[in-house]
């Protein structure tokens, strides 16, 4: 009996997963500026960064570099993915095709704290054309260090993971 109370509170108050260093990252040609700057300040953090993304600024398919940088996240579950066009809007609803992907479009604190806190956001998109840099790179360091509160929140992010036709 303490057993299963033990499993219905783990599964329902919290989650025992811990995020590795691995951060899957993906820009359009937008994006090559400000995915550098992102790619060099996790590095400094000692996170191992690998860049699936568009380096030399030449037109490409951001639909495609969503869909890579989510699936890869997907595979490896307790990484992080970082995703970057000119809006963040087109790359994020690429991401978002991939099963169990939950790709989190974001511009301020707020909305990044809650797409970890309440979605368990494993990645978060940008737009390169609507926030400088700096900023850009706080919105990362929140998401990667804001944790998911669990919770009611469980059993919405699994029907999440569970809607794909």
């Amino acid at each position: 009996m303490l057993k299963i109370l033990k499993n219905i509170i783990v599964k329902y108050f919290k989650r025992e997963v811990s995020m590795s260093n691995r951060i899957y990252i993906g820009n359009d040609h937008s994006a090559v500026e400000m995915k550098q700057a992102i790619v060099n300040h996790l590095k400094s953090k000692n996170y191992e960064v690998i860049d699936l993304g568009n380096n030399d600024g030449k037109s490409c398919n951001y639909a495609k570099i969503g869909q890579t940088v989510a699936e890869y996240v997907v595979k490896d579950t307790n990484s992080r993915g970082i995703v970057i066009c000119g809006t963040g809007i087109g790359i994020s609803i690429a991401a978002n095709k991939v099963k169990n992907a939950r790709a989190a479009l974001v511009y301020e604190k707020e909305t990044t704290e809650l797409a970890r806190i309440h979605n368990d956001a494993n990645i978060i998109a940008l737009g390169a054309r609507m926030i400088a840099i700096p900023k850009a790179i706080n919105l990362v360091d929140i998401f990667l260090n804001t944790p998911f509160e669990g919770g009611r929140h469980i059993e919405r992010v699994d029907t999440l993971n569970e809607y794909k036709n």
